[in-house]
C-alpha cells in the first residue's frame, strides 16, 4: 500500500550561514545556484538582473521587460503633478543615464524658435491663446525621438503623452517606452509646495517660504508669487493632470511603476535609480544572450513550450542533503509555475512542495532550503519591477501560549541577512515583514508567504484573512502552508468558525505541488511522485530501478483533479479509473 507522506525520515546536520553567498556556500547548504542542471530546459537559462542565482528570473509577463534584439538605450517615461519634484528628477536621470531629457515645452519653444513648419502652426495657436492639437505635439515629439542624438543615447520623455490621442498615436507609431514612472505625492502636499513657492526675477531661481527659504533679507524683498501658484489655480491644475494620467494609464499600466515622491530627491532618485540601473543591465545581458533560438522566438515564456520542454523528474531524491542541481531544478519549476498563474490573472496561490530537503517538519535546519526557494520567487518577480514583501508570521497567543512554530523561529532575521543581489533589491522591490493587514502597504504588488501554519492554541487564519483583504486585488503566494485545523487554547476554536476557517484555507488555489509517495509505514524506498504544474494536469510518475545504481521515473496517469489515495493505488494496481479501492488500499483516502 502506498503511503503519500510529506514527511521523510532523514535528517541532516545542515546550518544556515547569513550570508548566502557564492563563496560562502557548502554542498548542505541552499546554494546561490551557479551550476547549470541537466534537467532544466537549456533555453531557460538565466538572463535575469540577479546574475548570483541562476535561476531564468523573466516572467512572460510585459511588465518591465526589454523585447529587444539590440543593445537599445533606455527609454523612459516620467509624470508627476504640479511641483513634484519631476523636473529635479529629469535633470538627475539624464546626468546619471546619459539619455536625452525631452520636455514638451522646450519642444515648443524650440520648433518656434527655428520656425520649421511645425513650429509656424503650433506659434499660430500660441498666439491666439489656443491649445496646440495632439496631432502638432505629437509630430514635434517623434521628429524629436528620430534624431541621432536620442536613437544612441535614449529618450527620456517628461510630461508626455499627456492624452489617450496622444498616447495612442505613439503606440501606432510603434513607440514605447521600457518603463512609466510616476512621481506619487499628496494633494496637500503639493499645494503647499505651490503657493509657498517664490521667484526671483532677477535670477529665475525659485525658493519656498519653508522649504527651501532665501539666502538674505535682500533676496527677500524682491521676491515674487508666480501668477500660478494661488491655492485655486494649483487645484485646478492638479484635477485636469489626474484626468490626464487617468486616461493615459490605459495604455501604460504594464509598463507603470510608482515612486513615492514625498521624501527627499535624493531618497526618491534612489529608488528610480536602482530601479533603471536593472533594466540598464538588463538591456546589455539580453543583447549578449539573444541567439539562435531565443533571437527568433523573442524573449517571452512561452506557457506550452516550458512543459513541452520539461526535462522529467530529478532521480536521487533520498539523498540528503540533495545536491545543487536537484535543488535548482525544484526552484526553476516552482517557479515557472507560479509565473504562468500571475500571469493568469490568479491572486490567491499556494505552492505545495514536499521533497526531503524542503521538508523542515523532521529538521528545522531544512527551513534554509525553502527560504532559498522564497528568495527566487521574490527576486523573479522583483526582476520584473514589482514591490513584493516576503511575510514570515511572528509570535501569536497570549501568556503561556505566547510564541511561534520551532520552524519558523528566527526566519526572519535569517531572511535579512541572506544575499539579494547587488543592485539593492533589498529596501527597494523587496521588504520583509509579518502577517496581517497592517502589513499591507499600498506601494506592495505582491505577497510571498513563508510557511504560515496553525499551532495549538493558536491560529494564524484571522490574521491571514486580514492580509489578503486589504491586499484586495493583489496576488498573495502560500508557500508550503500548514493551515490545518488544530483545537484553541480554551478547547474552542477560534473567532471565525470551523467551516469558515476550512473555507477560506481552501480559498487558495494550487499553483504548484509535488509529493513523493512510499509504501505504507515505510519512507523508503521512493515509490512514485505526483506532480502538477499550473496549468497543466496531476501526473503520476512511478520510480523504476533500471540497475543498482540507476532509476527513473515513469509517467503512470494524469488526472484532471487532485487524485485520491484510491486513484492512485488503483493506478499502480492496473484497475480502471472508475473503481474505488477497498480494504488496506482504502487506507490512503483518510491521508490524502
Amino acid at each position: 500500500m502506498l503511503n503519500i507522506s510529506p514527511a521523510v525520515s532523514h535528517c541532516s546536520n545542515v546550518y544556515l550561514t547569513p550570508n548566502l553567498s557564492k563563496s560562502s556556500l557548502s554542498p548542505s547548504l541552499p546554494s546561490s545556484l551557479y551550476v547549470s542542471s541537466p534537467f532544466l530546459p537549456q533555453q531557460l537559462s538565466s538572463h535575469g538582473v540577479y546574475r548570483h542565482a541562476a535561476i531564468n528570473t523573466k516572467s512572460s509577463r510585459k511588465t518591465l521587460r526589454i523585447v529587444s534584439s539590440n543593445n537599445e538605450p533606455l527609454k523612459v517615461m516620467i509624470s508627476g503633478a504640479p511641483a513634484s519634484g519631476k523636473g529635479t528628477q529629469c535633470e538627475m536621470i539624464a546626468k546619471k543615464f546619459g539619455v536625452v531629457h525631452i520636455s514638451i515645452g522646450d519642444i515648443l519653444r524650440a520648433e518656434v524658435s527655428a520656425s520649421t513648419e511645425i513650429g509656424k502652426k503650433a506659434k499660430e495657436y500660441m498666439n491666439s491663446g489656443r491649445l496646440v492639437p495632439d496631432e502638432i505635439v505629437t509630430a514635434m515629439v517623434t521628429a524629436r525621438l528620430s534624431l541621432k542624438d536620442v536613437k544612441e543615447k535614449g529618450w527620456l520623455l517628461d510630461g508626455f503623452p499627456r492624452s489617450s490621442v496622444q498616447a495612442e498615436s505613439l503606440e501606432k507609431l510603434n513607440i514605447r517606452p521600457d518603463i512609466y514612472i510616476m512621481l506619487d505625492i499628496p494633494d496637500d502636499v503639493l499645494i503647499d509646495r505651490c503657493v509657498g513657492r517664490r521667484l526671483d526675477p532677477l535670477t529665475g531661481k525659485i525658493y519656498h517660504v519653508k522649504n527651501f527659504p532665501q539666502e538674505n533679507e535682500e533676496i527677500k524683498e524682491r521676491l515674487v508669487t508666480r501668477p500660478d501658484d494661488t491655492e485655486d489655480k494649483v487645484k485646478s491644475r492638479l484635477e485636469i493632470y489626474k484626468k490626464n494620467v487617468e486616461a493615459i494609464l490605459l495604455t501604460y499600466s504594464d509598463l507603470l511603476h510608482k515612486i513615492d515622491g514625498n521624501r527627499p530627491k535624493e531618497v526618491v532618485f534612489k529608488d528610480i535609480d536602482s530601479l533603471l540601473s536593472r533594466l540598464q543591465k538588463d538591456k546589455e545581458e539580453e543583447s549578449e544572450s539573444v541567439t539562435g533560438d531565443l533571437a527568433r522566438t523573442g524573449n517571452q515564456l512561452d506557457k506550452s513550450s516550458s512543459e513541452k520542454n520539461w526535462r522529467g523528474i530529478p532521480t536521487k531524491l533520498n539523498n540528503i542533503p540533495h545536491s545543487k542541481e536537484i535543488r535548482k531544478y525544484f526552484y526553476e519549476d516552482v517557479l515557472q509555475a507560479t509565473q504562468r498563474a500571475i500571469t493568469d490573472g490568479k491572486t490567491r496561490l499556494k505552492v505545495e512542495i514536499s521533497i526531503p530537503e524542503l521538508n523542515p517538519e523532521m529538521d528545522v535546519y531544512r527551513i534554509g532550503t525553502l527560504m532559498e526557494l522564497v528568495r527566487i520567487l521574490a527576486l523573479s518577480f522583483a526582476d520584473d519591477g514589482k514591490r513584493v514583501k516576503v511575510c514570515v508570521q511572528g509570535s501569536m497567543g497570549e501568556g503561556a501560549l505566547v510564541g511561534m512554530p520551532l520552524q519558523l523561529a528566527g526566519t526572519r532575521k535569517i531572511l535579512e541577512f541572506m544575499d539579494w543581489g547587488p543592485d539593492g533589491a533589498m529596501g527597494t522591490f523587496i521588504n520583509i515583514g509579518s502577517i496581517g493587514s497592517k502589513e499591507v502597504d499600498e506601494q506592495d504588488d505582491m505577497f510571498i508567504l513563508v510557511a504560515p501554519q496553525n499551532a495549538v492554541g493558536n491560529c494564524i487564519i484571522g490574521d491571514l484573512k486580514a492580509m489578503t483583504d486589504a491586499a484586495e486585488h493583489r496576488p498573495v503566494i502560500l508557500v508550503n502552508p500548514k493551515l490545518k485545523d488544530v483545537p484553541g487554547s480554551s478547547g474552542v476554536m477560534q473567532t471565525m468558525g470551523r467551516a469558515e476557517r476550512l473555507e477560506y484555507a481552501a480559498s487558495f488555489e494550487l499553483c504548484y505541488f509535488f509529493r513523493l509517495l512510499y509504501y505504507s509505514g515505510t519512507q523508503y524506498p521512493i515509490m512514485a511522485a505526483l506532480r502538477m504544474s499550473y496549468p497543466y494536469e496531476y501526473e503520476l510518475y512511478k520510480r523504476v530501478d533500471e540497475s543498482p545504481k540507476i532509476e527513473k521515473y515513469v509517467l503512470l496517469s494524469k488526472f484532471e483533479k487532485r487524485p485520491s489515495g484510491d486513484e492512485i493505488n488503483d493506478v499502480f494496481e492496473g484497475k480502471s479509473r472508475d473503481k474505488r479501492a477497498t480494504g488496506i488500499w482504502g487506507f490512503l483516502s483518510s491521508i490524502f
